[in-house]
């Protein structure tokens, strides 16, 4: 038996489940092969920052996302004695608007992902199939799967094969690129519980998110989302400490043991308790012509940024736009060449902060512990890390060959009125290539950049007072603009600036140089004029 679809991904976690929604979203047939009937039910990640919360919510699912996402307005980080060694202000609105810490229960989550999916008529969900083997040739590429309950074999063929499969990933083994370790690994048992009735937070002497730096067991204690009822989960994770049995780390009175200086059972509800191997790991290939990896496939993250569930998400919305056009034959291959160029430097980077603030974090030596403490009370650690920009792939460089300072910036979501009418941003727009203008004429565009722009479903978002603009109802866009003196941007459909101009000549400039860029890139593009 053989089906064929534009895309055939292998995995259903939530890096798969989002990018079956943006394909659905933009008519793509797609189909889902997932070993698993039934998706996992116990917490995995917690966190998603604010950049993937606008994602997820641009797929029409802010409403049913917002309900299950708990906040916090700051992350402190404790010595042995509970004294504040570190706070990181986390209250202040980010570009992408919304909160920038975002926790939530995972199964809640890939529940919100899961009916976005199955609202899309073309994806296909074939549940209970293990993928077993993966082909490709210059028409396409396909994946071979069982049925788990028949033993039947199955063929899906598609344009293009996506990898969502996770560490053990089969579609990585196919492309057969290697994986480098970056140099951590501890074992952390993870604990969530579930606050009973009248119980909060505030009440049990928790902080809203924290590290608690303890050489004699460093501890993570974290908000773990909202369930359906508006009750609140909480997280713990506990460092492994040498000589120490998982065996006896997971017995439930060791738990109880661990969790008594916070919470005792009448308190909580004790939801699961797992001992996992954080690591850190990236491939050194994540595309082999027709047949890419995302997410866990493709690198894994230490807990400590709460970035391993947002850097997948994060590969499927970087792919998104690239299979729109690739699929609509508007490119050609080498569009996909700038996905690895693109996300490999800045998972890296991720990884890196994360290996480094896990390195902090995990002493267990008393002198070397006491050691930071010092250097954190004298200012010798340096400030928390920014996130990583994009530096490499599809951005605007200048006539030298430097990066345009902006570009590779992730760009500014706002809530925009226009007629008495307000609305999110992406709402209006949805996904597609954005030219921002400010006090400068659409009428004045040349005509090979408007063709481009109408050939890759690209918009114009006007701003100001006159008919037909839009007013930028908190200034967050024009903010962005007035802070590089730019009276026009070209985002991109995975929301990260190409590049920005601040007269109506330089936009003539720059549309030239995207047009180039694009054309560089895979883009079938029309000549010069």
């Amino acid at each position: 038996m053989s089906s064929h679809f534009d895309v055939v991904l292998v995995g259903y976690g939530p890096t798969a489940q989002l990018l079956a929604v943006a394909l659905g979203r933009q008519g793509r047939s797609v189909a889902v092969v997932e070993r698993w009937e039934e998706r996992y039910p116990l917490p995995r990640a917690v966190h998603i920052d604010h950049e993937i919360f606008r994602i997820i919510a641009a797929q029409g699912l802010d409403a049913p996302l917002s309900a299950i996402c708990h906040g916090a307005a700051k992350y402190q980080w404790f010595n042995a004695d509970w004294e504040e060694l570190l706070v990181i202000d986390l209250s202040a609105p980010p570009v992408s608007g919304g909160l920038s810490a975002n926790y939530i229960n995972q199964p809640l989550l890939e529940e919100v992902l899961d009916t976005g999916v199955r609202a899309q008529p073309g994806v296909r969900l074939f549940l209970g199939r293990e993928a077993i083997s993966v082909g490709q040739n210059e028409q396409g590429a396909w994946v071979e799967a069982k049925h788990v309950a028949t033993g039947e074999t199955e063929r899906f063929t598609g344009r293009y094969v996506i990898g969502c499969d996770g560490a053990n990933s089969l579609v990585r083994n196919y492309i057969s690129g290697g994986v480098e370790d970056l140099g951590f690994q501890e074992h952390w048992l993870v604990v969530d519980v579930l606050l009973k009735d009248g119980v909060t937070v505030e009440g049990l002497g928790l902080p809203e998110s924290g590290q608690y730096c303890n050489p004699e067991r460093p501890t993570t204690i974290v908000p773990a989302g909202i369930d359906k009822d508006g009750r609140l989960f909480r997280r713990w994770e506990f460092m492994k400490l040498p000589g120490e049995a998982i065996e006896d780390l997971e017995s439930e009175a060791k738990v109880w043991e661990l969790l008594d200086r916070w919470a005792r059972p009448d308190q909580v509800e004790l939801v699961r308790h797992r001992t996992y191997n954080f690591r850190s790991l990236i491939s050194n290939q994540w595309r082999d012509r027709r047949v890419m990896i995302a997410g866990d496939a493709a690198h894994l993250t230490p807990p400590f940024l709460g970035q391993g569930l947002c850097s997948g998400i994060r590969d499927s919305w970087n792919l998104a736009w690239r299979l729109a056009l690739a699929l609509d034959d508007n490119a050609t291959d080498a569009i996909f060449e700038d996905y690895t160029r693109e996300r490999y430097p800045h998972v890296r980077q991720m990884i890196e902060m994360a290996v480094y603030l896990g390195e902090v974090i995990c002493l267990a030596d008393p002198a070397e512990a006491a050691k930071r403490d010092a250097a954190f009370a004298s200012g010798a650690y340096p400030p928390f890390p920014d996130y990583p920009c994009l530096t490499t792939g599809l951005l605007h460089r200048l006539d030298d060959g430097r990066l345009q300072p902006g570009a590779g910036l992730l760009g500014p979501h706002a809530i925009i009125e226009r007629d008495g009418k307000a609305a999110r941003m992406d709402s209006v727009f949805g996904p597609g290539f954005l030219l921002v203008l400010r006090g400068l004429d659409p009428a004045a565009i040349p005509a090979r950049a408007q063709d481009i722009l109408n050939r890759i479903g690209g918009q114009i978002l006007l701003l100001g007072e006159e008919a037909g603009a839009w007013r930028d109802c908190e200034g967050r866009i024009t903010g962005f603009l007035d802070r590089r003196d730019w009276s026009a941007m070209v985002v991109r459909p995975d929301f990260y600036v190409y590049g920005g101009a601040a007269s109506g000549e330089e936009l003539g400039a720059l549309l030239e140089d995207f047009a180039n860029d694009l054309a560089d890139a895979g883009l079938a593009v029309p000549d010069m004029a």
